[in-house]
Formats: C-alpha cells, structure tokens, sequence
C-alpha cells in the first residue's frame, strides 16, 4: 500500500517536470512523514481511550493507590512511544532512496524512544513516592533522597545509552572512558553525593521526619522537605530556611519531636526569692496560713509533726530556732506544690515539683518543674503565664519579696 502511494506520488512530481531525484526525495518524504502523522493520530486516539475508559476505572476504585498512576500521567507518557516506533518501523518502506536519511531518522527515533522510557520510569517512580508518601511511615523515614538518587541513576543511564548508541560503542566502553573524568565528576557532584549520604543517615536514624519541629542556627520550625541536598524549613514567622543535608548530620540541631510525642511539654521556670524575706513562721502567721484552703490540711499536719517531735525530743521552743520550725519560704514551697496539683491543664501523670536551685547573688531560685497537657505554643505560653502570674501575686501572702533588680 505504501508502495503504491509513494509510485503516486512520484509519478504526479514527475508531471510537473521535477527530476528523477527530487520527485523521488519529495514523495518519499510525503510519505514518511504520512506516517509520522498517522502515528501522532495514534497516539491522540490511545490517550482519549485511556482517559475515558482506564482512567475512569482506575479513579472508582475504591483503592486511592492506582489514582497516583493517572496523577503522574504514566500510561500517558507510554502513548508516546507510538510515533517514533511506527517511524521505525517504516522506515525502510517510506525512504527506500535514502539511506543515510534512513540512519539519521533512525538515531534520532531510538533517543526518543529512550528518552521516553526514561520519561516513563520518572513517572513510575514518583507514582511509587505519593504511594508510599500515602503512609504514615513516610513522615518517619521520608524517601524523597531515595527517589532523587534514582532520577540521577536514570539521567545518567539514559545519556550513557543515547551516547554509546550515537558513537556505535558498547555502554561498558563509554563509562571506562568516562573513567578518566570521574575525579571532575565526583568534584561536581560532591555536594550531591554528600547529600545523598547525608539524607541515607538522617532516614535511617530516624534523626529527622517531614513534621518535626527543629532549632538549629537560623532555623526554628517544622521540617517541611527532605530531599537529596536541603531540609526544608519552615520558620515561626513563616520565614523558609534551606538546610544543606550534609550538615544535617555533622551539626547539632535540637528536634522537638520528642516533646510533641510525650504526655505534656516542660515546664521549667524560676522565680527568685529575695534572701533577707525568708524567715521562720511565727504564731501570727501560721494562724493567717492556716485560713489558705489549699494548705491547710496541710499546716494542721505540719504543725501536729512538728510539736511531736519537739515534745518527744524535750526541746526547748521559747527560742524559735530550736528545734524544727517552719519557714514562709517552706510553707509557700508546699502552697505551689498544691496549686500545681489542683492544676487541670498541667499532666500530673508526669513528674511535677517545686524546688530550690543553688543560691546565688541575686537570691534563691525558687523552680517549678512541670508538663502543660496542651503541647501547642501559644496555650503553652498561656498555661505557663498563668502559672506564674499567680505565683508572682501570691508570694507577697507568705511575707516574700521576688527580687528585682533596682536601677
């Protein structure tokens, strides 16, 4: 049938007075790019099948995981194979006059023919990313370095082919004299594969995950990407910050994730005493204690403990210093303990604790140690800022002074 279309056709440029060879080359053509043509309508017929049959039985599945097979265009990017086969495959019966075109079509239909594979395996595996990214194992252990590298692989394999096709050489041969430049390769590619490296041991350590919220240097949020050569992040105030992996893993970073995963975020927070409030309770004040409701069971406890065992140690208590005695500061002590505990947003299935840190020239720090339930940073901020500002309002009642600085 070609055949007699390309006799046609050179018969009908031979009527118009063209010469033998023109009419030859001019019909030849018509019907190698006919062909061409035909092999496009193909190809256009075979996407509007695929959208509106395998496409609309993939997206009714009740399975979401064929569905990254339609949003990456797979079978798409297969259809493209269809005008360069079928050029191929006609070759010798549209340009039988023309060798040489015949080798030049020929080469540039096999590097299409590979680029298209190439096309395809990108799809196929980023249709294998969003499927696993479907997971929620991919927050752990993020594979986007992975499927980074492979695309390099890919890249690499695919110019190696079209080259060693090109040069009529075997692929082995063309990577042994690309031997010769692997110091310049490595030199350019240094960061790549630094990277690589980097983002296999953050993975594999688990020292990172997409979600995490991070510090390190200029960085403070959460993770967004992780990919063969930066961490993404994005900042409090929206700010982006890119991370070199590598340094990822040669650097500290502190990751919060451990707080987000626990019971509570910390609490831990001083107020200072100043040293010369603090003194032993007198009758006065224990009585005036006594009338706080949230110690004082707790007074009436103390008080009996202490008078037993003055009495059975026969001391002397005319002088307030023998014997065992309580403070302001103690009694205020056992006040924030209490409070804490009464506290419906602080975890108390986590430790929680008042205590005293080392004195120092500014007074004695005075430390609640504790966990808010609500991990979220501004109503941490709150229940953390309420927390205190009781504290603070409460100390004076126990005859304490909070140091501060006099300018």
């Amino acid at each position: 049938m070609l055949e007699k279309y390309i006799t046609s056709l050179d018969e009908m440029f031979k009527e118009m007075h063209l010469s033998d060879y023109y009419a030859a080359l001019f019909s030849q053509a018509i019907a190698f790019l006919s062909v061409l043509a035909v092999g496009f309508l193909l190809m256009y017929l075979a996407r509007f099948i695929i959208k509106k049959t395998v496409y609309r039985v993939i997206l009714r599945t009740e399975t979401k995981y064929d569905d990254q097979i339609v949003n990456n265009k797979v079978l798409m990017r297969l259809s493209l194979l269809i005008p360069p086969a079928l050029a191929m495959k006609s070759l010798g019966a549209t340009l039988p006059g023309f060798p040489n075109m015949q080798h030049f079509i020929l080469n540039l239909c096999i590097v299409a023919v590979i680029v298209i594979i190439t096309m395809v395996l990108f799809s196929v595996v980023n249709a294998g990313n969003d499927m696993y990214n479907m997971h929620q194992t991919s927050k752990r252990k993020p594979i986007t370095g992975l499927v980074q590298t492979i695309k390099i692989i890919l890249i690499i394999f695919c110019v190696l082919l079209i080259v060693s096709h090109l040069l009529g050489k075997k692929v082995s041969t063309v990577i042994i004299g690309l031997g010769t430049l692997s110091a310049v390769i490595l030199l350019i590619f240094q960061n790549t594969i630094l990277g690589f490296v980097g983002s296999i041991q953050l993975t594999l350590n688990d020292m990172l995950r997409i979600g995490d919220w991070i510090v390190m240097d200029k960085a403070d949020g959460t993770v967004t990407e992780i990919n063969l050569t930066t961490v993404k992040v994005r900042n409090f105030d929206n700010t982006i910050t890119t991370i070199p992996t590598a340094s990822m893993v040669t650097n500290q970073f502190v990751n919060w994730r451990g707080m987000s995963e626990s019971g509570g975020r910390r609490i831990m927070r001083s107020i200072t005493i100043d040293t010369s409030s603090v003194k032993f309770c007198t009758p006065e004040m224990i009585e005036r204690f006594k009338k706080i409701e949230r110690i004082s069971a707790y007074m009436d406890q103390k008080e009996a403990d202490i008078a037993e065992y003055n009495k059975a140690n026969k001391i002397d208590t005319d002088l307030i210093i023998n014997g065992r005695q309580q403070t302001n500061l103690g009694v205020f002590r056992a006040y924030i303990t209490a409070y804490i505990n009464a506290n419906p947003k602080l975890n108390h299935n986590l430790t929680m604790m008042v205590r005293q840190l080392q004195p120092n020239e500014f007074g004695i720090p005075l430390q609640i140690y504790a966990f808010s339930l609500d991990k979220e940073w501004v109503k941490y901020e709150e229940i953390q800022s309420d927390l205190f500002d009781h504290i603070i309002a409460a100390a004076p009642l126990f005859d304490l002074k909070i140091f501060q600085r006099k300018v």
